[in-house]
């Protein structure tokens, strides 16, 4: 569909190709769904109080509800005060009713007596507290929120709280993004099922699966995982296929220099290509094109490769999709713990980030980082970013790593 020659073959740094896939990419159109399917979606609209909670004076305690500076020890009991009542009572000097925690307060009173420091006779409560203080053991309206606050931003992943949040304001169904039906292609007629003996010259296919799971992990729905031989008509009917049913599409394979690698000339002619290589590694050989609304990643076929280039790059525009922030992970300075040798691109090394002794983050890289190593990733945490450069980077230095999950817990020896 396009051929801008060699300005797509240029090596387009990872931060210039990645604004060029964020501006290509459009929120989906938001859907309508009940609260408690909601979880992990999305929020449209920033959610904003429009009542305080609690909407009354509450006890936090069960006990008595009293007059704080009432000198009577020994009072009369009024009404019930169980959770989810009306007061019925007015308290008044001389009387106490009784309260569980969550009940509202009765009028009259201003502070809960706990019912432990209390001695409940027939018809009447002894109060064994010393000193009682106005307020005490009660939460007054808006202690939770108050009206007109924002509570939850637009754009925040729902989380047990945020639903939370939403039953509690009375919103039995909330406007969440789309999730993004996305499409997993691996090419090669080397590959061959995970259940099969891979014969002289064949491997067994991983990408498809492993790209399949970090895109349900990315909030999307996979609705193509198939894998394509090396064949012109059949990746061609396969891809045209794809871009029909899903609002993205990845493929692994095919996008190098060989003779086989058909995907990168297929993109060309099915449509509008925007780059073709990175200064980065791994990840040089990452096409990105668009077919309409569709987003087509043409993915290395190298597993490292692989899932790098859909972290930096169909992550992002699959959040993007959601209503959700591209960036959820920003980069975070670190503390390299060894020596580490550049390369003559930027690389994204597999790595463990962690607090040293004095609470700085360190980091680690997981050892052998060839781009075949799917091992590198195991335990891993980060991508630690290393520019590249004429002289080794030295224990001590400080590079920056983006965070996969929380810090890691540090054994003493990386501490000293």
């Amino acid at each position: 569909m396009n051929d801008a020659g060699d300005d797509l073959d240029r090596m387009l740094a990872p931060d210039e190709a990645r604004g060029i896939v964020l501006a290509n990419v459009r929120p989906l159109e938001p859907e309508v769904v009940p609260i408690d399917v909601a979880g992990e979606r999305y929020l449209v609209d920033g959610l904003i109080a429009d009542v305080s909670l609690p909407p009354f004076p509450a006890a936090t305690m069960d006990g008595f509800a009293v007059i704080h500076n009432d000198p009577a020890p020994s009072r009369t009991i009024l009404g019930a005060g169980f959770a989810g009542d009306s007061p019925s009572v007015t308290v008044t000097p001389g009387a106490a009713a009784p309260i569980m925690t969550g009940a509202p307060v009765p009028a009259g009173a201003d502070a809960v007596v706990p019912v432990e420091n209390t001695a409940r006779g027939d018809g009447f409560v002894e109060i064994r507290q010393a000193r009682v203080s106005s307020g005490e053991n009660i939460r007054p309206i808006g202690a939770d929120l108050r009206q007109g606050d924002l509570l939850v931003p637009a754009g925040t992943r729902l989380g047990p709280a945020e639903i939370g949040l939403l039953a509690s304001l009375g919103h039995a169904q909330v406007r969440v993004g789309r999730v993004p039906r996305v499409a997993v292609i691996s090419t090669g007629n080397e590959l061959v099922a995970p259940d099969a003996r891979p014969g002289p010259g064949q491997i067994r296919d991983s990408n498809r699966f492993s790209l399949a799971v970090a895109a349900r992990r990315a909030g999307a729905e996979v609705v193509v995982n198939r894998h394509i031989l090396d064949d012109d008509g059949a990746l061609r009917e396969g891809i045209a296929a794809a871009v029909e049913l899903a609002d993205v599409v990845v493929t692994s394979g095919g996008v190098s220099m060989g003779d086989r690698d058909l995907v990168k000339a297929l993109l060309g002619d099915m449509a509008t290509v925007h780059f073709r290589r990175l200064f980065m590694k791994p990840g040089k050989p990452l096409n990105f094109a668009t077919a309409g609304e569709t987003l087509l990643f043409g993915l290395p076929g190298n597993p490292v490769s692989c899932l790098v280039g859909f972290h930096m790059f169909v992550r992002p525009a699959l959040q993007v999709m959601q209503h959700a922030p591209p960036d959820p992970n920003p980069a975070v300075p670190v503390t390299i713990a060894h020596d580490i040798a550049p390369g003559d691109r930027i690389e994204y090394q597999r790595a463990v980030v962690y607090a040293g002794a004095d609470g700085r983050l360190r980091a680690r890289n997981t050892g052998n980082q060839i781009s075949a190593r799917l091992m590198s990733f195991v335990g891993s945490n980060a991508y630690l970013i290393v520019p590249p450069a004429t002289e080794i980077y030295r224990s001590g230095a400080q590079l920056s790593a983006i965070l996969l999950g929380p810090p890691a817990p540090a054994p003493d020896d990386r501490n000293r």
